[in-house]
């Protein structure tokens, strides 16, 4: 899983690392651990001045804004915590991150992400976060559609699911991008930032 750059105009985006979702049992990593190597990724982006996105995810308490269409598998209509969709403490504060809020799986639906980004001149982006194959899957696909170099940093992501998990990593991630471990990724950001 080499990656071969980081681009001078990279950013980190981190997805749905909020107090529900890192609650949430998970494999291979505990959402702890992903939560660790985000902080790493996000310390070493900030130590060279490079852009970190904090996407989260929310909804209306009435489910009014969710997605319309049918699924076989219902949503489950259970009443969320106060604070369910706030960024995990670890990661909040920074007063340079971008935050970016979704309504939907994928980080660029109905959000201003991509224009963040193309108003920074972002060429790169470096993925993270919960759930691997929904909505890190989810924005790496949009990310390569909108015609963005995408890294994977895969022991910073994990899934409820471990066969969904392996499936995006190991067979959906080499079509969109680069994969890599959290420690290379900032190790190879030092080395293009000199």
């Amino acid at each position: 899983m080499p990656v071969t750059t980081i681009d001078t105009t990279t950013t980190l985006v981190l997805i749905d690392l909020q107090n529900l979702v890192v609650g949430l049992p998970t494999t291979p990593y505990p959402g702890s651990e992903v939560v660790a190597r985000a902080v790493e990724l996000a310390d070493a982006f900030h130590h060279h001045d490079v852009p970190v996105v904090l996407v989260r995810l929310t909804a209306d308490a009435d489910g009014s804004d969710a997605a319309p269409g049918r699924t076989e598998i219902p949503r489950p209509a259970v009443p969320l915590p106060e604070g369910w969709d706030a960024i995990v403490d670890d990661l909040a504060g920074h007063p340079g991150d971008i935050i970016v809020t979704k309504r939907s799986w994928s980080a660029f639906y109905g959000t201003d992400l991509d224009l963040q980004l193309r108003r920074r001149g972002v060429t790169q982006l470096v993925l993270a976060g919960i759930a691997t194959s929904i909505g890190v899957e989810s924005t790496a696909r949009a990310a390569y559609e909108h015609g963005y170099s995408v890294t994977l940093a895969t022991d910073a992501m994990t899934d409820q699911d471990a066969e969904a998990h392996h499936h995006s990593v190991e067979r959906i991630f080499p079509l969109l991008g680069e994969r890599g471990f959290t420690a290379e990724i900032i190790d190879l950001l030092a080395k293009t930032r000199g």
